[in-house]
């Protein structure tokens, strides 16, 4: 694909599942990534809710854990990533992108501002005012972060992408110092909303903010389960 084809509208393959396993969602990316790469897949979205899960970015080390490792109350895992330590669960909108960034004419700093803002839209949707803060990655309302981004790229194609808190308990990052950032807070959209906000409507508050930004049309893809027995499948033939 070249940038001026980038320019026309594409499909974009999106993937809406609940209670994934993390190594599960891992697996799908890295699969994603790999087919589109080959010219064989398309670009894909996937927006789940992980089972509960810490994970720790590339370079993080174990400094921003308030307890013990053998002391959380969910596994932690390495994730090659951006970023620091954080939480992925149930109430949570994770975001993976697998986006031809090279074809879009995209570096990496530019992909997170993008990402960035597709959550201030979906946040603007929902009546709530996000904004950046200089030297903090991620989402901010009032001084408190309500999503967290941190990105792959490998031969112009991204992987990883954000994590919106939408009615998530957020004493799951009681045990963290979310991000490495000591001196903030976490919030959530429920906690900044005066009456319940469902997941489903904030999920498509997220595609449509999405759409816009990366001027896409969002496809229905194969349902999860599916895409987790070919990603099981893949796995296997090349590794065993």
């Amino acid at each position: 694909m070249t940038p001026e084809t980038a320019l026309r509208r594409a499909l974009v393959a999106c993937v809406r599942a609940t209670g994934v396993d993390y190594a599960a969602g891992l697996r799908w990316q890295r699969t994603a990534a790999s087919t589109l790469r080959s010219g064989e897949g398309r670009e894909s979205l996937a927006l789940i809710e992980h089972a509960s899960v810490y994970t720790a970015g590339a370079r993080a080390g174990l400094q921003s854990l308030r307890v013990e490792r053998d002391r959380l109350r969910a596994p932690l895992v390495e994730a090659d990533r951006g970023g620091d330590i954080t939480w992925h669960g149930p109430g949570q909108i994770v975001g993976y992108p697998v986006l031809d960034l090279r074809a879009r004419g995209l570096k990496a700093g530019d992909y997170i501002r993008s990402l960035e803002r597709v959550i201030i839209a979906a946040l603007a949707e929902l009546g709530h005012a996000g904004e950046v803060v200089d030297g903090r990655p991620g989402v901010w309302v009032d001084g408190a972060k309500v999503a967290a981004v941190g990105v792959r790229v490998r031969d112009g194609v991204s992987q990883h992408g954000f994590a919106l808190n939408v009615d998530a308990d957020l004493r799951w990052f009681d045990d963290i110092v979310p991000c490495g950032i000591a001196d903030a807070a976490v919030t959530s959209v429920a906690t900044l909303s005066a009456t319940p906000v469902s997941i489903e409507r904030v999920v498509e508050a997220v595609r449509a903010a999405f759409v816009a930004e990366f001027f896409v049309t969002l496809i229905g893809a194969e349902n999860w389960n599916a895409q987790a027995r070919a990603v099981e499948a893949w796995v296997a033939e090349r590794w065993g």
